[in-house]
């Protein structure tokens, strides 16, 4: 009998003892043990529920008590989870986890600790919920070299864009809507700014490519500014709006990672991928091209992952499951101002600086009955060029949008 503790009995953590509970006899097969939920660590009352019996406010109490041998960290956030994640991996035991800033900020960090102790850190639902991507990148295309990641890490974005392009909806029409059905915070900012997608990049980046890439290495550009305008030039061109979260193989073993929104053509797997559900798209030299799909977020869809991380980290009790990376050298992560792509712009300015600036263009047909379009404005899609070079060429401009695109 394996005895675990939950932290945090939020959506997450109790879709966990849900899942635990409802496939007690499948996941006993899987796993060649059985599972017991001995504490729940919360600090809110839970008198006269089913865990009354299960929780303590004290997490000294699973800390010390040799029969816990893993350690399910739901709470979130990257202070009181870091705290307690640090001492069960001190004090002898395994730790899973679904908190994306955590992995992200401290992961190099605990995975050294669980190195050293011959335990295991897992964090499959951090990234993309119950879709298998940390698994399949560190298994299953470990022959390959990998040179792209890619993809749609965030469902409130992806709903918020899908309404936009398919309802016609504002940005804060759509962004209401999105927090009436419960997909998005009262503050959205982590979302909306892309502060959640660069967190998720960070952990696929730093398994991808071997070394740690800092948060604060990453660039972000989230969709607040995108316009119904741009939706509809973007509808004129072939192409949809989408918030990609992207790591990119660079020269000289370098990586470009940043978030921001793309045109993604509708030719493209990605193009179709909407509402909250999430998508991404690995690269390697074997393998080509290949995608992963499925609900990014939610509390049976996460609590999927985490508890088939559970079941990984009880088979490999005795023989500890590699799974981490490397610090990286100053200058690993080079600006994505460097990548060169396409490019989507619309500007207030005349066709005499638009001319003057990028030569002969084919202007994309005007959407004037669309919001935030108006008569002397322009869009055009340019040549390929970094974004070094294209805000050279845009000095002086009134530029309104400027997107990358991804053919």
């Amino acid at each position: 009998m394996i005895k675990i503790a939950i932290l945090g009995f939020g959506t997450v953590g109790s879709g966990v003892y849900e899942v635990l509970n409802k496939n007690r006899i499948e996941i006993a097969h899987n796993a060649a043990e059985e599972i017991e939920v001995k504490y729940i660590v919360d600090i809110r009352d839970f008198s006269g529920t089913e865990v009354e019996s299960l929780v303590t406010k004290d997490f000294s109490v699973v800390e010390s008590d040799p029969e816990v041998s893993i350690v399910v960290e739901t709470i979130g956030g990257a202070r009181i989870a870091y705290d307690y994640t640090k001492r069960a991996l001190l004090a002898g035991k395994s730790v899973i986890t679904s908190n994306k800033e955590l992995v992200a900020k401290h992961g190099l960090e605990l995975i050294s600790i669980a190195r050293e102790r011959n335990l295991n850190y897992l964090f499959e639902a951090s990234v993309g919920g119950g879709i298998p991507i940390i698994s399949p990148i560190t298994q299953c295309l470990t022959g390959n070299e990998l040179d792209e990641i890619y993809g749609i890490l965030n469902g409130t974005t992806n709903f918020i864009l899908t309404s936009m392009v398919q309802d016609g909806a504002s940005f804060e029409d759509a962004l209401k809507e999105a927090q009436k059905r419960g997909y998005a915070e009262l503050d959205p900012t982590a979302d909306v700014e892309g502060i959640d997608a660069a967190r998720k990049i960070c952990i696929l980046a730093d398994l991808c490519f071997g070394k740690n890439v800092n948060p604060d290495s990453v660039g972000r550009k989230g969709i607040s500014s995108v316009t119904l305008a741009d939706v509809e030039y973007a509808r004129r061109l072939g192409y949809k709006i989408k918030l990609l979260g992207r790591a990119y193989k660079m020269p000289l073993g370098r990586i470009a990672a940043y978030v921001a929104p793309h045109l993604i053509s509708k030719t493209s797997l990605l193009s179709n991928v909407d509402g909250v559900m999430n998508g991404i798209v690995v690269h390697g030299n074997a393998i080509g091209e290949c995608m992963f799909y499925g609900a990014g977020a939610g509390k049976l869809p996460t609590a999927s992952a985490v508890v088939a991380d559970i079941i990984d980290a009880v088979k490999h009790m005795k023989s500890r499951k590699y799974l981490g990376w490397d610090e990286a050298e100053e200058g690993y992560v080079v600006p994505a101002s460097e990548l060169v792509s396409r490019w989507y712009v619309r500007t207030g300015s005349g066709l005499k600086a638009i001319g003057e600036a990028f030569g002969d263009l084919r202007l994309i047909s005007y959407p004037g009955e669309y919001p935030g379009a108006g008569p002397g404005e322009y869009a055009f899609a340019t040549p390929e060029m970094s974004e070094n070079e294209l805000d050279e060429k845009l000095a002086g401009m009134d530029v309104r949008s400027k997107f990358r695109i991804l053919d």
